[in-house]
């Protein structure tokens, strides 16, 4: 991750649209990683119904903690708001986790 910027005399913190940009696309491929490989895993365990989802949202939320971590805590210097890490791609990321946990359960529980 980049830093958007550093802070003023002033503490007032002067972000960089190019860092805050590349930060966002990092917390996007991510989310859009983690949902694929984490959709695989559940179809291989076998989740059904809202198991599944229950273990989507679980990822979501243990990446956003380890996206936390790797700020060193300190969103405020890395990116604009802190929804940027709790929420973004998570809905965005559903899809593909959806795709890849039927496909892998069809493949492993129905052939």
């Amino acid at each position: 991750m980049a830093a958007t910027g550093g802070v003023s005399t002033d503490d007032i913190p002067i972000l960089q649209a190019e860092n805050l940009t590349s930060n966002v696309k990092s917390v996007h491929y991510s989310r859009t990683f983690l949902s694929i490989i984490g959709g695989v895993v559940a179809g291989i365990w076998g989740f059904t119904g809202l198991t599944g989802f229950v273990f989507y949202f679980l990822i979501m939320m243990v990446a956003s903690i380890g996206l936390l971590a790797k700020s060193k805590f300190s969103v405020q210097t890395y990116f604009d708001s802190w929804t940027r890490i709790s929420i973004e791609g998570v809905f965005g990321g559903l899809m593909s986790f959806v795709l890849f946990w039927t496909f892998a359960y069809d493949i492993v529980h129905i052939f």
